[in-house]
C-alpha cells in the first residue's frame, strides 16, 4: 500500500509549511489527485488521520480534489477529458493525443493555525 508513504511524505511536507510559516499547526490540507496518479484517495484520507497523529498537522482537515485525466489531441488542437480505458480525443477520437492531466499529486494549499 503506497498511500501509507505517501501519506507520511504529505504530513512531512505540511509539518515543513507550518514551520517555514512560524505557525503552531495546520488547520486544512488540500491535495490534487489525478485520475491516472494510481492513488487510492480514500485510502489516503483514512490514513491521514493516523500517520499525522501527534505532529503538526493532527486535526487538519484533508480536502482531496479528484483532477480527471485530460489530453491535448495533436490532430484537431482540442483539449478534453480522456476517453475510459484508452487516450483519446473527446472530439474528434483520434488517438494522437498527449496528456496534459490527470498524473498529478500535489498539495493545493495548507491553511494554518498561528496564536498571534
Amino acid at each position: 500500500m503506497h498511500e501509507l508513504s505517501i501519506a507520511v511524505a504529505l504530513v512531512e511536507q505540511v509539518e515543513a509549511v507550518v514551520s517555514r510559516e512560524g505557525a503552531v499547526r495546520a488547520t486544512k490540507v488540500a491535495i490534487a489527485v489525478g485520475a491516472l496518479s494510481g492513488v487510492d484517495a480514500e485510502a489516503l484520507r483514512s490514513l491521514f488521520p493516523l500517520v499525522s497523529e501527534g505532529t503538526k498537522a493532527e486535526g487538519a482537515e484533508l480536502g482531496i480534489d479528484a483532477v480527471a485525466a485530460r489530453v491535448r489531441c495533436r490532430a484537431c488542437g482540442g483539449e478534453t477529458e480522456a476517453r475510459p480505458h484508452f487516450v483519446s480525443c473527446g472530439a474528434c477520437g483520434s488517438q494522437d493525443v498527449e496528456l496534459v492531466a490527470g498524473r498529478e499529486l500535489n498539495i493545493t494549499s495548507v491553511e494554518v493555525f498561528d496564536e498571534r
